[in-house]
């Protein structure tokens, strides 16, 4: 069972509140750790926010793999998609 205060901390982490670095401070030494009473908690991961420095960027992967996927054409492609990236990043084509 998790301790209160980890649960809090970790509950603060998914509503943004604070930081995995903040949760490093506070006797979370792996992130495979948080990510373990995540799953107990029934949680997710926060999702950064699109904002800052790296906006542009992560709108730009973001066309590339809707381009990729097919949106706004036939949707008969999309079941490919995941394996298509999936071979692009290990490396075997695509």
């Amino acid at each position: 069972m998790i301790g209160g205060d980890k649960e809090a901390l970790i509950r603060q982490y998914v509503a943004g509140e604070i930081t995995w670095h903040a949760l490093q401070e506070r006797s979370f030494s792996d992130y495979v750790q948080v990510l373990a009473i995540l799953g107990e908690l029934g949680l997710r991961p926060p999702i950064a926010a699109m904002t800052g420095p790296n906006h542009a960027a992560r709108e730009r992967g973001r066309a590339i793999i809707a381009r990729r996927c097919g949106r706004g054409r036939e949707r008969s492609i999309q079941p490919y998609c995941n394996r298509y990236f999936a071979a692009v990043h290990a490396g075997t084509g695509g």
